[in-house]
């Protein structure tokens, strides 16, 4: 049994739908991602038939409305976190990341765009055909959203778009971008959203290398005098910043179950070498150390996932408070680099060679630590949202 099914056996919050899913997305991993993933952390890149296929396997739509495509009625957030589980079990952070960018690209345009938009973009991307990233980050303006530069400029019928964004995943394959611009004064209060069309002329972009997350392309985009249609505006002008925040809790949430997952990849293949691995004369399970050492790492992963069912809860219940969602991110990112540190050190020089999950989940570690949120921005947020900023 694995450490997650263990998990949920004991867990009020899971029953046997959630094991369905998990039955169905782990077959969908064996069958067309465990084969490949090697070669695709080679390339840099997901295939794009993998969205088709994770679409037909029900991957791509589930929590999504039912109208465009998805698979809503009868599931709920944690049929969500069953199927992250699922999708790290190949160790590849950048195949989540990647293949489920929908899952922070769609959002606001199902909140808070026209229903003819919803109709144009959402059956397109959760069947797979079409491909949406979040442009949010500037090279200048990372956790500072509010601080963004890129401008779009109301002309008649259409806004003209100049700027740049930086670390934007799948960008170099997306066919749709959801972005901020600024369409007002400086703050929160001049931030809107826009669709643009990743083939308008104008619209340039840059593949960046990065340290981990392989699989997953990442790139810089540039918007020199874009010419967007007006009726491409998500939401109301000068509104976007709300509609930012409210993805950014559920993006946290699943950034959160995302690093567990991942925790518990590293401990399965730590616990797996310490059993056949044998030094001085013995199994490495059988020194102390080593056995201390694995009962720490289930402390600390079964004490962070109590957390993060919790506010799963909170958030299906509308209860959640954008500082628990903050602050859990970031006791999720720092479970994570201790329990890949550990997991290498029971590896030893094994976790230093390129081919083991271990060495490639501590490559992804800072990427968690600092995408949707660096800690620091993060427990700041928390911290005025608890105690207010002035005394």
């Amino acid at each position: 049994m694995r450490l997650f099914e263990r998990w949920r056996a004991k867990s009020p919050f899971y029953d046997e739908t959630h094991q369905a899913v998990a039955e169905s997305v782990r077959a969908f991993v064996s069958r067309e991602v465990d084969p490949h993933i090697d070669q695709w952390e080679r390339d840099g890149e997901l295939p794009r038939e993998l969205h088709r296929k994770a679409a037909e396997a029900g991957v791509l739509g589930l929590g999504y409305p039912e109208e465009f495509g998805g698979h809503s009625d009868g599931f709920d957030i944690f049929h969500s976190l069953v199927q992250t589980e699922e999708l790290s079990a190949p160790g590849a952070g950048g195949l989540g990341a990647s293949l489920m960018t929908h899952g922070i690209g769609l959002p606001p345009i199902l909140a808070m765009g026209s229903d003819a938009m919803k109709q144009r973009i959402a059956p397109a991307v959760l069947s797979g055909e079409k491909i949406i990233s979040l442009a949010i980050t500037e090279p200048g303006a990372g956790s500072d959203v509010a601080n963004i530069r890129t401008r779009a400029e109301r002309r008649g019928g259409a806004y003209v778009v100049n700027g740049s964004k930086m670390f934007i995943t799948s960008a170099m394959r997306a066919d749709y971008l959801t972005v901020a611009v600024r369409t007002g004064g400086s703050g929160m209060g001049g931030i809107s959203l826009l669709l643009i069309e990743a083939d308008r002329p104008g619209v340039s972009r840059t593949r960046l290398e990065k340290m981990g997350w392989h699989c997953s392309d990442t790139a810089a985009l540039y918007f020199q005098d874009v010419e967007v249609p007006a009726e491409n505006l998500i939401g109301p002008e000068n509104a976007g910043f709300l509609g930012i925040m409210r993805n950014f809790n559920s993006e946290r949430l699943g950034m959160a179950q995302g690093c567990m997952s991942m925790a518990r990849v590293a401990l399965q293949e730590a616990v797996d070498w310490a059993l056949e691995r044998e030094t001085f004369g013995k199994p490495l399970m059988q020194h102390q150390s080593i056995r201390i050492k694995l009962a720490d790492l289930v402390r600390q992963i079964e004490a962070t996932q109590a957390w993060v069912d919790l506010l799963a809860h909170q958030h299906r219940q509308g209860t959640g408070e954008p500082a628990s969602y903050a602050m859990l991110k970031v006791q999720a990112t720092r479970t994570l680099e201790a329990v890949a540190r550990e997991a290498a050190q029971v590896l030893g020089g094994a976790s230093f060679l390129r081919g083991s999950r271990v060495e490639r989940i501590y490559r992804e570690v800072r990427v968690n630590a600092i995408g949707g949120g660096s800690e620091e921005i993060l427990l700041d947020l928390a911290g005025r949202q608890l105690f207010g900023g002035k005394r």
